[in-house]
Formats: structure tokens, sequence, C-alpha cells
């Protein structure tokens, strides 16, 4: 029996990635290429689109050729990436500008000051669903136009073309014929009413954006373009596109209003379906685009940790308290309970719900008894107290109650850590079997795009658990941790 493959493309913040995906929607070969991080000052990040585009491309090929398929069997590419992240380029040569500048870049922090000064953030919010912040694409945009010479001026003339990487690669892919971008990178951008799903002409003239500029906006399961056939050997028609969290969201198979997932990397990522329905937030969430698929598109909130998988780095490399990272589990079980020590790592200060840049990392309650493993325990407990935060929002924003958690990323791993985010939840975890998500549902987005599939449920059928983590705790105890968690947050604001 043939089988029908989606070559799906993760292009990540350190490295670009590539996998084949079959029709039963079983992952068979990945392969990835690391690139260069570029600090040209204190907060600055870069990353050369040149080298984006080459290390995706190899991955790409790579992946093709381990596999032994033949391109002619691949029925879609699909393609998922670091959001917000700006790249310019010439239209006719087709050459970056400069270095992309990546999502966490904060250059134009003093621009993002200066459009609330002038009482924006409204405007912002209502129109886009999310806050003012160098973290979007928009301020970005505007800070090349400004510091590359005569760049504004071809903007305008429309020589120049812009966009969030999978903007970019789309154009590469298809040997600059395409020049779109989907939904849910659109939302990103600070510039795209999500209501209309059309770039607002008040937040262009408000930030000085050429229209001129941005890229076509569409569903991400559906035709964006074809290949090159100079690239695989033949053409593949690009038939999904998301930002790499919605796809996770996706992946996941969260497709019902009230369901969540949460990604642990360095940071934690939690969206929460909310449906046909945009929520503005009232406790510091983001509102977001999650997909548009068959002429409907869906909605969800969105909350960020800062510090998530990063906190056990640091207690590696900074405090040398582990050897490595999966050390922390035994680590934190060797003892029952951290004898009220909390560690805060707002080290960057503190992301969602409390959106406070001025808070510092603590740790709170040390006693004489208290050594390595209350710290250890405390800290992979801190990931856990800031998920519940930032879920707790989403309930309060929702008004739905919160049935289950489906959990990603490195530190899914740690069982420790995932049963302590049941316990403090009050409500079961759920770890994939693949945990590949992003890259799946990069994957069955095209393949429903591609007919490959022929409806969403088909997705919800070849999502599979590998773990459930349910609550042993009750409630005077959970509510005694979490009012512990809440007065050691207090001090450090």
């Amino acid at each position: 029996m043939s089988h029908q493959y989606v070559l799906a493309l993760d292009q990540g913040t350190t490295s670009s990635r590539a996998a084949l995906v079959d029709d039963n929607g079983r992952l068979l070969c990945l392969e990835h290429r690391e690139f260069n991080q570029i600090y040209p000052r204190p907060g600055w990040v870069e990353h050369d689109p040149e080298e984006i585009w080459s290390t995706q491309l190899a991955a790409a090929r790579a992946v093709i050729e381990r596999s032994g398929v033949s391109v002619r069997e691949i029925a879609a590419l699909a393609l998922t990436n670091q959001r917000e992240t700006a790249v310019v380029w010439e239209r006719r040569s087709g050459k970056p500008l400069c270095n992309a500048i990546v999502w966490q870049c904060r250059r134009t922090a003093s621009r993002c000051d200066d459009l609330r000064n002038r009482g924006l953030a409204d405007a912002v919010r209502e129109r886009t669903g999310l806050v003012i912040d160098s973290y979007f694409t928009a301020t970005k945009i505007g800070w090349i136009l400004d510091h590359v010479p005569g760049a504004r001026r071809s903007a305008e003339e429309g020589a120049l073309a812009a966009g969030t990487v999978d903007t970019w690669l789309m154009w590469k892919l298809t040997g600059g014929r395409v020049h779109a971008t989907d939904y849910t990178n659109a939302s990103r951008t600070m510039l795209f009413n999500i209501h209309t799903l059309g770039w607002d002409e008040r937040l262009l003239e408000l930030l000085d954006i050429p229209r001129a500029l941005l890229p076509e906006a569409k569903a991400s399961s559906g035709l964006f373009g074809v290949t090159d056939p100079n690239l695989f050997g033949a053409e593949i028609p690009i038939l999904g596109v998301a930002g790499d969290q919605q796809a996770a969201l996706f992946g996941q198979a969260c497709l019902s209003p009230g369901m969540a997932k949460a990604t642990y990397g360095t940071g934690a990522f939690l969206l929460m379906n909310t449906g046909a329905q945009a929520i503005e937030s009232d406790h510091g969430l983001l509102t977001t685009i999650g997909w548009g698929v068959d002429g409907v598109v869906e909605y969800a909130l969105e909350g960020s940790v800062f510090i998530a998988g990063a906190a056990v780095q640091w207690l590696r490399d900074e405090l040398g308290l582990l050897d490595h990272a999966a050390q922390s589990e035994r680590i934190a079980e060797s003892i029952e309970d951290t004898e009220g020590v909390y560690v805060v790592p707002a080290f960057v200060g503190l992301g969602a719900p409390y959106w406070d840049e001025g808070a510092r990392g603590a740790i709170v309650g040390l006693t004489r008894g208290a050594g390595r493993a209350h710290i250890v325990r405390a800290t992979l407990e801190s990931i856990a107290y800031q998920v519940h935060d930032v879920l707790e929002a989403m309930e309060k924003d929702s008004g739905k109650a919160l049935r289950e958690l489906r959990v990603d990323g490195g530190a899914s791993a740690n069982r420790f850590l995932m049963q302590f985010q049941a316990d403090v939840l009050g409500v079961e975890v759920s770890r994939p079997e693949e945990r590949e998500t992003t890259v799946m549902g990069a994957a069955f987005l095209a393949a429903l795009g591609a007919g490959v599939w022929q409806e969403r449920e088909e997705v919800a059928r070849r999502w599979s658990e590998e773990a459930r983590f349910r609550p042993t705790i009750g409630q005077p105890e959970r509510d005694r941790k979490l009012q512990g968690w809440r007065a050691a947050v207090a001090r450090t604001r």
C-alpha cells in the first residue's frame, strides 16, 4: 500500500529542522541544522536570513534523502516557525537589507514606550489582541526602515518586501513568486486586525509602515504556492503554515474551546482554545488567532512564562547544584516537601499574568536546615506555579474550567514536575506519545490542505497519550502551597 507524505519544516530560534510525516500521522525521521546567534549590543538579537534559509534547505534535503521517499510521494509541504522575528528584503534581488531582528530583541523598547505614552495601547489591543511591546514585529520593521539608508523610500515605492520568518521562507521556497503569511503569524505583528482578518490601516498609519511591504495573509490550511522544482527535483505544494505555538496547539489536538496546552522550553508558552470567540483578556493575557481551517477562524488566549527550563539550567550552570538537568527529578524526589522554601525565577521580570519587568528573582523561606534538595525541588515547583497562574487567568477570562492540560517540550519529560503540575492545578496532565507537537501540528494542517485527511477529527484520532498524571493532594494542601507561592512572588515585585 502506497503512502502519501508531508514534508514539515520547523524553523526555530536556534535551529532549522525538517521532518517527514506519513498519512497515518507518524513521524518517520527528523533532521536539524543549527545556526548562529548574533548579539551586536546588549539586549539586541539578530539572525542572518540567508543562514536561516540555507540551514532550512539543508535540513529538508537531508530528511528526504535519509527517508528514501520519492519527492513525488510528498503530497504537501508544511511550515512552522519562530514568531515575531522581522525580515526585510529587496523584491528584485531577493537579498535581505540587513540581519533579521529576532523576537527576543529589545532594541525598540523606547519606541514602544513612546507609543504607549501617546495613548495607543487600547487601539492596539482592540484591533490586534496584543499589548504594545518590542516583542512583536511592527516596531522591528519600522526600525529597519529608519536605520538602513534609503529603506523607507524604497518601501514606499514598493521595492521592498517584509514579513516574519514563514514569509521569508515561502519567498525563497517559491523562487520569489509568493509573498504570503498565515493568519497566526500575521496576528503576532501588532499590525493585523484579528477581527477583520486584514492589515489594519489605522495601525499602519500610526506605526508608519507602508502597506506595500506586507504579505498577503491567508488561512493556515490551504494552498500558498508550490516550491521551485529545482530545490527538491519536483514541485511540492505548500499547504499548511502556522506559528510554532499555534502549531503545537493544533498538534496537541486541542480542537475544542477550553482545551489548553503548555510547552515547557526555556520559557513556557500556554495557549487555550477559545473557539470562534476572540476573548479580550482582563488578566494580562494575549488574544491571538489559533488557526484558520476550512473557512473557519478559531482564536486562543496566550500566556508566556519567561523562565521555565532556564531555571533548571541556572541550577546547573550558575549554582552548580546539578551535573545535568535530568538529575533534578531524582533530587526533588529525595525529600517530601520544600519545607516552606520557594524559588521565584524572575530573572528577567515576570510575564503573564503579572507583566512586571522590574521584578527580580528570589529564594524565600530559607532556614538553617534548607539545603540543595530543597532549592532544586522549589525551582521545579516554581515552573508549575507559574503555569498555574497563567491557566488561572485563562479560566477567569474564558469562563471555562480547565478539564485537563496537555503538555510537551523538554521539561515535560520530568515526571516529578508533571506530577506536581497536576497537584497544583487540581486537574489531570496528559503527555502525548509524540513529543514533536509543533512539527506534527504543521503537518496536520498541510495534510488537511492536501486532502490527505478530510476532517479535523482525524487529527484527534491520531493523537495518542503516553502518560497521564492525576492530582494526589486535596484542596486544603493545594491552597496552602499556593498561598506560600503568592507571598513569595509579592516579595519580588
